[in-house]
């Protein structure tokens, strides 16, 4: 199979059947052969009875029902899962992304090698001071920090290597970070490709301020797992150690002035307390590299999502 297109939704039944109509129109003409998820993510409209009608005119096109909202992350994930084409597409259901993107997106993946192509809306509609500067710095922070230079991270039309997707696990709100999943997986060939913005055609925003303070959270969460999610011990060892050699250092320090230099109560003394918070705390962190070692070698899966309904998968 040639693409897999993945699309997830929540609260989109107006835009679906044009979007799947446009779809269809760019695989007809390139003669792809291809599929359509579409990730329904608990929508309380009728999206759902959507993705059904179309599924019964086009058995291209399949549904994945959630039963209840858990996060365009969760969506992506399921639609990874279950995609078959040997180049996977992702992009948002609100029509914002165009379809005529795709074969460029395609050719960029099969000829030129790439393993991942992001696209980059540099023109936008949207272009709001409350969005667009926090968009500006939040991409700024995270190409410094990871190392890929991107311009817009959060781009929801991207394209993949089947091999890409089958890779890597996107959970919480790592959505925004799947070229950096990607890097830490070993997959390097990571490019952009300016894509048009198109003006939003139906419905409302999804999301609010708060996901750019999420951002910033979730780059911090997924750069120390990327580094020491096998070996957290790795890290907690290492700080542990240090602070409690600091506690020591204290503790042999007084010791010797108070036998050799003076005689003291070393307990009326503001730097003994010092010594034995350095103490405690040095072994609650290395404890805890113990304990994330023990967790990180028997986790459960930790996505797990309440499915109520597929269509064609």
């Amino acid at each position: 199979m040639d693409l897999s297109i993945i699309i997830p939704l929540f609260n989109e039944d107006e835009s679906l059947p044009e979007l799947a109509a446009w779809i269809e129109r760019v695989m007809y003409n390139n003669k792809y052969t291809y599929e359509i998820i579409m990730v329904d993510d608990g929508s309380t409209d009728i999206s759902w009875r959507v993705i059904e009608s179309l599924n019964a005119r086009n058995s291209n096109i399949r549904g994945i029902k959630f039963q209840r909202n858990y996060g365009k992350s969760a969506a992506l994930n399921e639609g990874f899962k279950a995609a078959l084409g040997d180049v996977v597409i992702t992009m948002d259901a609100d029509m914002q992304d165009s379809p005529d993107e795709i074969p460029e997106l395609r050719r960029m993946i099969v000829e030129d090698g790439f393993d991942l192509v992001s696209g980059w809306k540099k023109k936008r509609f949207d272009n709001t001071l409350t969005k667009n500067i926090p968009s500006k710095l939040f991409n700024a922070t995270a190409s410094r920090v990871s190392g890929i230079h991107l311009h817009d991270f959060n781009c929801g039309l991207k394209a993949y290597k089947n091999k890409v997707i089958k890779s890597i696990e996107v959970y919480g709100e790592m959505h925004r970070y799947i070229p950096l999943l990607a890097k830490w997986s070993g997959f390097r060939k990571i490019t952009e490709k300016v894509v048009e913005h198109r003006p939003r055609k139906y419905g409302v925003t999804k999301f609010g301020w708060t996901r750019f303070v999420n951002g910033f959270l979730d780059l911090a969460s997924i750069m120390f797992v990327g580094k020491f999610g096998k070996k957290p011990m790795h890290f907690f060892g290492l700080w542990g150690t240090v602070v409690f050699f600091i506690g020591i250092c204290i503790s042999i320090y007084l010791a010797i002035a108070k036998f050799a230099f003076a005689k003291f109560n070393m307990t009326e003394r503001p730097i003994f307390y010092f010594g034995l918070v350095s103490m405690i705390i040095g072994t609650q962190l290395f404890l805890a590299g113990f304990i994330g070692e023990l967790i990180s070698r028997n986790a459960p899966e930790r996505n797990y999502y309440l499915i109520e309904k597929k269509i064609g998968i």
